[in-house]
């Protein structure tokens, strides 16, 4: 008898640690922290705006292989996305440099380049980006952004040099009327 009372003693305290144990590491783990099991995981952090997470989630990936393309690209996301754009810019350029026949770092890369107003070099990555992948749509697209910009910023200082010229006043109009990022 005191065996079997024992024996459900110690089930019930084993019960209440064990609710305990998973109480506080609900508590005390970052959100999405025990969540990012793969790489895929980490990607949906990173979709989900949960950018110190991800990168938390992504040290032991990159830990274990330096190398790991995908890894090194969701940490230039993850980055990107938590407003570090020169470490993020260090982590694409990186990839580049390691693979040059990925488009994608050389088109995230251009991204950053766009946001900081530095179109040439935005316009180079992503004249690479289409290099390394003729067929990469988003390249295509994001490189007709920037040739926009770029016609937008020359027409406004044709228009600023002489105001008196319509047509640079007409396509200042056109180009300021598409829909850019």
């Amino acid at each position: 008898m005191t065996k079997l009372f024992f024996y459900r003693l110690k089930t019930v305290c084993c019960r209440r640690l064990y609710a305990l144990l998973f109480i506080l590491t609900c508590v005390f783990t970052p959100p999405g922290f025990a969540l990012a099991q793969s790489l895929d995981d980490v990607a949906n952090l990173i979709d989900q705006h949960q950018y110190t997470p991800a990168l938390a989630a992504l040290a032991p990936y990159l830990e274990a292989d330096p190398m790991d393309a995908h890894a090194r690209f969701l940490k230039g996301l993850a980055l990107s996305g938590a407003k570090q754009p020169e470490a993020a810019i260090a982590v694409f350029r990186g990839l580049t440099e390691d693979f040059p026949e990925l488009p994608e770092p050389y088109n995230n890369l251009a991204v950053i380049y766009a946001q900081q107003g530095q179109l040439d070099n935005a316009r180079h990555a992503l004249e690479m980006a289409i290099r390394t992948h003729p067929s990469y749509a988003t390249a295509h697209e994001n490189l007709g952004d920037i040739y926009a910009l770029l016609a937008q910023k020359s027409y406004s200082q044709a228009v600023q040099l002489d105001p008196t010229v319509e047509s640079s006043k007409r396509k200042l109009t056109a180009v300021s009327a598409i829909s850019l990022p």
